[in-house]
Protein backbone atom coordinates (compact mmCIF):
# COMPACT_ATOMS: atom_id res chain seq x y z
CA UNK A 1 0.00 0.00 0.00
CA UNK A 2 2.80 2.08 0.77
CA UNK A 3 4.51 1.64 -2.95
CA UNK A 4 1.06 2.13 -4.35
CA UNK A 5 0.84 5.85 -2.51
CA UNK A 6 4.86 6.54 -3.88
CA UNK A 7 3.95 5.85 -6.93
CA UNK A 8 0.89 7.60 -7.57
CA UNK A 9 2.89 10.55 -5.89
CA UNK A 10 5.80 10.50 -7.87
CA UNK A 11 3.53 10.35 -11.34
CA UNK A 12 1.90 13.49 -9.78
CA UNK A 13 5.05 14.91 -8.93
CA UNK A 14 6.15 14.73 -12.96
CA UNK A 15 2.67 15.73 -14.43
CA UNK A 16 3.39 19.65 -12.00
CA UNK A 17 6.57 19.50 -13.22
CA UNK A 18 5.64 19.35 -16.89
CA UNK A 19 7.04 15.43 -17.17
CA UNK A 20 5.48 12.16 -18.31
CA UNK A 21 5.35 8.68 -17.95
CA UNK A 22 3.44 7.99 -20.80
CA UNK A 23 6.28 7.49 -23.35
CA UNK A 24 6.37 7.63 -27.11
CA UNK A 25 8.20 10.89 -27.13
CA UNK A 26 9.92 11.24 -30.31
CA UNK A 27 13.93 11.37 -29.67
CA UNK A 28 15.62 14.19 -30.80
CA UNK A 29 12.52 15.71 -32.26
CA UNK A 30 12.65 13.20 -35.05
CA UNK A 31 10.13 10.56 -35.79
CA UNK A 32 11.06 6.65 -35.41
CA UNK A 33 11.38 5.96 -39.26
CA UNK A 34 14.13 8.75 -39.51
CA UNK A 35 15.53 8.51 -36.50
CA UNK A 36 15.91 4.72 -37.85
CA UNK A 37 17.78 6.11 -41.37
CA UNK A 38 20.10 7.83 -39.43
CA UNK A 39 21.29 4.59 -37.83
CA UNK A 40 21.07 3.03 -40.65
CA UNK A 41 23.34 5.63 -42.81
CA UNK A 42 25.53 5.78 -39.87
CA UNK A 43 26.66 2.04 -40.38
CA UNK A 44 26.88 2.49 -44.19
CA UNK A 45 29.14 5.67 -43.40
CA UNK A 46 31.69 3.48 -41.44
CA UNK A 47 31.51 0.54 -44.18
CA UNK A 48 32.34 2.96 -47.27
CA UNK A 49 35.12 4.41 -44.52
CA UNK A 50 36.40 0.81 -44.67
CA UNK A 51 36.49 0.37 -47.78
CA UNK A 52 38.03 3.67 -49.01
CA UNK A 53 41.27 3.25 -46.08
CA UNK A 54 41.39 0.02 -47.23
CA UNK A 55 42.42 1.39 -50.77
CA UNK A 56 44.34 3.97 -49.31
CA UNK A 57 46.26 1.46 -47.34
CA UNK A 58 46.61 -0.83 -49.89
CA UNK A 59 48.08 2.18 -52.22
CA UNK A 60 50.77 4.00 -50.37
CA UNK A 61 52.67 0.41 -49.88
CA UNK A 62 52.62 -0.14 -53.22
CA UNK A 63 55.61 1.30 -55.12
CA UNK A 64 53.86 2.49 -58.31
CA UNK A 65 50.48 3.39 -58.97
CA UNK A 66 48.41 3.67 -62.05
CA UNK A 67 48.05 7.89 -62.36
CA UNK A 68 44.38 8.71 -62.98
CA UNK A 69 44.92 11.43 -65.45
CA UNK A 70 45.92 8.68 -67.81
CA UNK A 71 43.23 5.63 -67.03
CA UNK A 72 40.42 8.02 -66.45
CA UNK A 73 41.04 10.05 -70.08
CA UNK A 74 38.94 8.67 -72.25
CA UNK A 75 35.25 9.72 -72.84
CA UNK A 76 32.02 8.69 -75.42
CA UNK A 77 32.49 9.77 -79.00
CA UNK A 78 35.90 9.31 -79.50
CA UNK A 79 36.92 11.54 -76.94
CA UNK A 80 40.68 11.14 -75.46
CA UNK A 81 43.38 12.60 -73.65
CA UNK A 82 40.83 14.86 -71.65
CA UNK A 83 41.54 13.99 -67.98
CA UNK A 84 37.92 14.42 -65.73
CA UNK A 85 36.20 15.63 -68.36
CA UNK A 86 33.50 12.40 -68.46
CA UNK A 87 33.86 11.77 -64.60
CA UNK A 88 33.03 15.91 -64.14
CA UNK A 89 30.03 14.92 -66.11
CA UNK A 90 29.13 11.97 -63.98
CA UNK A 91 29.69 13.54 -60.77
CA UNK A 92 27.59 16.76 -62.01
CA UNK A 93 24.52 14.66 -62.83
CA UNK A 94 24.64 13.22 -59.18
CA UNK A 95 25.08 16.79 -57.15
CA UNK A 96 22.13 18.40 -59.57
CA UNK A 97 19.95 15.20 -58.52
CA UNK A 98 20.68 16.15 -54.88
CA UNK A 99 19.35 19.62 -55.49
CA UNK A 100 16.28 18.07 -57.33
CA UNK A 101 15.92 16.29 -54.16
CA UNK A 102 15.80 18.69 -51.23
CA UNK A 103 13.28 20.51 -53.53
CA UNK A 104 11.39 17.56 -53.59
CA UNK A 105 11.44 17.51 -50.33
CA UNK A 106 10.61 21.47 -49.55
CA UNK A 107 7.57 20.81 -51.81
CA UNK A 108 6.70 18.19 -49.38
CA UNK A 109 6.39 20.15 -46.80
CA UNK A 110 4.01 22.15 -48.69
CA UNK A 111 1.98 19.53 -49.66
CA UNK A 112 2.10 20.35 -52.54
CA UNK A 113 2.09 16.50 -54.77
CA UNK A 114 2.59 17.78 -58.31
CA UNK A 115 5.84 19.38 -57.37
CA UNK A 116 7.18 16.98 -55.02
CA UNK A 117 6.20 14.30 -58.21
CA UNK A 118 7.77 16.65 -60.48
CA UNK A 119 11.09 17.28 -58.45
CA UNK A 120 11.70 13.82 -57.59
CA UNK A 121 11.38 12.67 -61.36
CA UNK A 122 14.01 14.58 -62.21
CA UNK A 123 16.19 13.27 -59.17
CA UNK A 124 15.49 9.58 -60.99
CA UNK A 125 16.44 11.22 -64.56
CA UNK A 126 19.66 12.19 -62.62
CA UNK A 127 20.50 8.97 -60.91
CA UNK A 128 19.82 7.32 -63.76
CA UNK A 129 21.99 9.18 -65.94
CA UNK A 130 24.82 8.64 -63.83
CA UNK A 131 24.13 4.90 -63.57
CA UNK A 132 24.31 5.40 -67.28
CA UNK A 133 27.73 7.11 -67.01
CA UNK A 134 28.90 4.11 -65.10
CA UNK A 135 27.99 1.75 -67.35
CA UNK A 136 30.08 2.92 -70.02
CA UNK A 137 32.97 3.87 -68.00
CA UNK A 138 33.26 0.54 -66.86
CA UNK A 139 32.30 -0.90 -70.46
CA UNK A 140 35.28 0.91 -71.98
CA UNK A 141 38.05 -0.50 -68.63
CA UNK A 142 36.77 -4.12 -69.46
CA UNK A 143 36.29 -4.72 -73.08
CA UNK A 144 38.68 -1.89 -74.31
CA UNK A 145 41.23 -1.75 -71.46
CA UNK A 146 41.38 -5.14 -70.70
CA UNK A 147 41.17 -4.21 -66.97
CA UNK A 148 39.50 -6.45 -64.83
CA UNK A 149 39.12 -7.81 -61.14
CA UNK A 150 43.09 -9.56 -61.26
CA UNK A 151 44.42 -8.02 -63.83
CA UNK A 152 45.59 -4.32 -64.22
CA UNK A 153 47.14 -3.51 -67.67
CA UNK A 154 47.85 -0.05 -66.58
CA UNK A 155 50.98 1.05 -64.50
CA UNK A 156 54.05 3.51 -64.07
CA UNK A 157 57.49 2.65 -64.53
CA UNK A 158 60.09 2.64 -62.12
CA UNK A 159 62.92 3.09 -63.99
CA UNK A 160 63.89 5.44 -67.32
CA UNK A 161 64.41 3.50 -70.44
CA UNK A 162 64.70 3.29 -73.83
CA UNK A 163 62.24 0.93 -76.14
CA UNK A 164 63.99 -1.61 -78.51
CA UNK A 165 63.14 -2.99 -81.90
CA UNK A 166 62.73 -6.32 -83.15
CA UNK A 167 66.26 -6.75 -83.24
CA UNK A 168 67.08 -5.24 -79.86
CA UNK A 169 67.81 -2.09 -81.21
CA UNK A 170 67.46 0.82 -79.12
CA UNK A 171 64.47 3.11 -80.52
CA UNK A 172 63.96 6.82 -80.55
CA UNK A 173 61.12 6.48 -78.07
CA UNK A 174 62.57 6.74 -74.30
CA UNK A 175 60.69 7.20 -71.36
CA UNK A 176 61.34 8.63 -67.77
CA UNK A 177 60.93 7.50 -64.32
CA UNK A 178 56.90 7.14 -63.19
CA UNK A 179 55.66 7.64 -66.76
CA UNK A 180 52.32 5.88 -67.17
CA UNK A 181 51.89 2.55 -70.02
CA UNK A 182 49.02 0.45 -70.74
CA UNK A 183 49.66 -2.83 -71.78
CA UNK A 184 48.22 -4.00 -74.80
CA UNK A 185 45.88 -6.89 -75.40
CA UNK A 186 46.76 -8.97 -78.44
CA UNK A 187 44.65 -8.25 -81.66
CA UNK A 188 42.54 -5.67 -79.39
CA UNK A 189 41.41 -2.26 -80.61
CA UNK A 190 41.69 0.74 -78.58
CA UNK A 191 44.62 1.79 -76.12
CA UNK A 192 47.40 3.96 -75.36
CA UNK A 193 51.01 4.64 -77.02
CA UNK A 194 53.67 3.13 -74.25
CA UNK A 195 55.95 6.15 -74.40
CA UNK A 196 53.92 9.03 -74.99
CA UNK A 197 50.96 7.76 -72.40
CA UNK A 198 48.05 9.45 -75.31
CA UNK A 199 45.35 7.23 -76.53
CA UNK A 200 45.17 6.25 -80.26
CA UNK A 201 43.34 3.73 -82.01
CA UNK A 202 45.35 0.55 -83.23
CA UNK A 203 45.03 -2.90 -83.80
CA UNK A 204 47.25 -4.83 -81.38
CA UNK A 205 49.61 -7.76 -82.83
CA UNK A 206 53.34 -9.15 -82.81
CA UNK A 207 53.51 -8.40 -86.93
CA UNK A 208 52.43 -4.58 -86.79
CA UNK A 209 54.49 -4.10 -83.17
CA UNK A 210 58.32 -5.47 -83.46
CA UNK A 211 59.70 -5.42 -80.02
CA UNK A 212 56.75 -6.79 -78.47
CA UNK A 213 56.70 -9.96 -76.35
CA UNK A 214 52.84 -11.57 -75.77
CA UNK A 215 52.55 -13.02 -72.23
CA UNK A 216 50.49 -16.10 -71.12
CA UNK A 217 47.64 -14.08 -70.94
CA UNK A 218 47.80 -12.74 -74.18
CA UNK A 219 48.81 -9.12 -73.53
CA UNK A 220 51.72 -7.20 -75.58
CA UNK A 221 54.70 -6.14 -73.22
CA UNK A 222 57.00 -4.14 -74.60
CA UNK A 223 60.76 -4.82 -74.63
CA UNK A 224 62.88 -1.75 -73.14
CA UNK A 225 66.91 -1.31 -72.35
CA UNK A 226 67.06 0.34 -68.85
CA UNK A 227 68.99 3.52 -68.56
CA UNK A 228 68.54 5.07 -65.18
CA UNK A 229 68.11 3.03 -61.71
CA UNK A 230 68.87 -0.07 -59.94
CA UNK A 231 68.58 -1.91 -63.16
CA UNK A 232 70.20 -0.21 -65.50
CA UNK A 233 72.31 -1.61 -68.30
CA UNK A 234 69.23 -4.20 -68.35
CA UNK A 235 66.75 -5.81 -70.83
CA UNK A 236 62.93 -6.05 -69.61
CA UNK A 237 59.35 -6.14 -70.18
CA UNK A 238 56.38 -3.80 -69.24
CA UNK A 239 55.02 -5.94 -65.88
CA UNK A 240 51.09 -5.16 -65.20
CA UNK A 241 50.40 -2.82 -62.54
CA UNK A 242 49.19 -3.33 -58.79
CA UNK A 243 46.44 -5.99 -59.06
CA UNK A 244 44.79 -4.47 -56.02
CA UNK A 245 44.01 -1.33 -58.12
CA UNK A 246 41.12 -3.09 -60.61
CA UNK A 247 39.73 -5.30 -58.00
CA UNK A 248 39.45 -2.08 -55.46
CA UNK A 249 38.00 0.61 -58.69
CA UNK A 250 35.23 -2.37 -58.97
CA UNK A 251 34.26 -3.15 -56.43
CA UNK A 252 34.28 0.18 -54.49
CA UNK A 253 32.72 1.58 -57.83
CA UNK A 254 30.31 -1.15 -57.90
CA UNK A 255 29.34 -0.43 -54.33
CA UNK A 256 28.31 2.74 -54.92
CA UNK A 257 26.93 1.91 -57.87
CA UNK A 258 24.47 -0.66 -56.26
CA UNK A 259 23.68 1.88 -53.69
CA UNK A 260 22.27 4.77 -56.58
CA UNK A 261 20.49 1.93 -58.42
CA UNK A 262 18.44 1.00 -55.31
CA UNK A 263 17.90 4.57 -54.64
CA UNK A 264 16.33 5.09 -57.75
CA UNK A 265 14.27 2.24 -57.44
CA UNK A 266 12.94 3.45 -53.76
CA UNK A 267 12.54 7.15 -55.33
CA UNK A 268 10.43 5.62 -58.28
CA UNK A 269 8.27 3.43 -55.86
CA UNK A 270 7.58 6.70 -53.70
CA UNK A 271 7.12 8.93 -56.57
CA UNK A 272 4.12 6.55 -57.63
CA UNK A 273 2.90 6.59 -53.83
CA UNK A 274 3.13 10.67 -53.77
CA UNK A 275 1.66 10.97 -57.22
CA UNK A 276 -1.13 8.18 -56.29
CA UNK A 277 -2.14 10.99 -52.80
CA UNK A 278 -0.93 8.50 -50.00
CA UNK A 279 1.24 10.59 -48.38
CA UNK A 280 -1.15 13.63 -48.47
CA UNK A 281 -3.75 11.61 -46.79
CA UNK A 282 -1.47 11.02 -43.57
CA UNK A 283 -1.03 14.60 -43.90
CA UNK A 284 2.65 14.48 -42.21
CA UNK A 285 4.23 17.04 -44.65
CA UNK A 286 5.46 13.51 -47.04
CA UNK A 287 7.80 12.17 -44.40
CA UNK A 288 8.94 9.44 -46.71
CA UNK A 289 10.31 11.88 -49.19
CA UNK A 290 12.29 13.37 -46.56
CA UNK A 291 13.97 9.61 -45.59
CA UNK A 292 14.33 8.78 -49.04
CA UNK A 293 16.13 12.40 -49.27
CA UNK A 294 18.36 11.96 -46.47
CA UNK A 295 19.53 8.61 -48.59
CA UNK A 296 20.05 10.39 -51.50
CA UNK A 297 21.69 12.89 -49.59
CA UNK A 298 24.45 10.22 -48.36
CA UNK A 299 25.04 8.76 -51.88
CA UNK A 300 26.02 12.05 -53.06
CA UNK A 301 28.62 12.72 -50.03
CA UNK A 302 29.94 9.73 -50.51
CA UNK A 303 30.90 10.13 -54.35
CA UNK A 304 32.42 12.47 -53.18
CA UNK A 305 34.79 10.63 -51.50
CA UNK A 306 34.97 8.12 -53.87
CA UNK A 307 35.51 10.71 -56.64
CA UNK A 308 38.80 12.03 -54.54
CA UNK A 309 40.38 8.64 -53.81
CA UNK A 310 40.41 7.29 -57.58
CA UNK A 311 40.14 10.56 -59.79
CA UNK A 312 41.73 12.96 -58.03
CA UNK A 313 44.92 11.52 -56.15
Amino acid sequence: MATTDSVTETQETQEQQGGSWKGGEAPFKASYGKLMMWYFLLSDAFTFAGFLIAYGALRFSSPTWPVPDFVFSTAPFGVHDAPLIFVTIMSFLLIISSVTMVRAVQEGHRENKNGVVFWMLLTIIGGAGFLGCQAWEWNNLIAVEHMTVNTNPFGTHTEAGVYLDAEGNETDETFEIGDSYLIHKAGGGHGADHGEGDHAEHDYSVGDHPGYVVNEQGFLQRKFLVTDGPNEGSVMAQQFGPKAFGALFFFITGFHGFHVFSGVVFLFIIMINAASGLYMARKNGHEMVEKIGLYWHFVDLVWVFVFLVFYLL
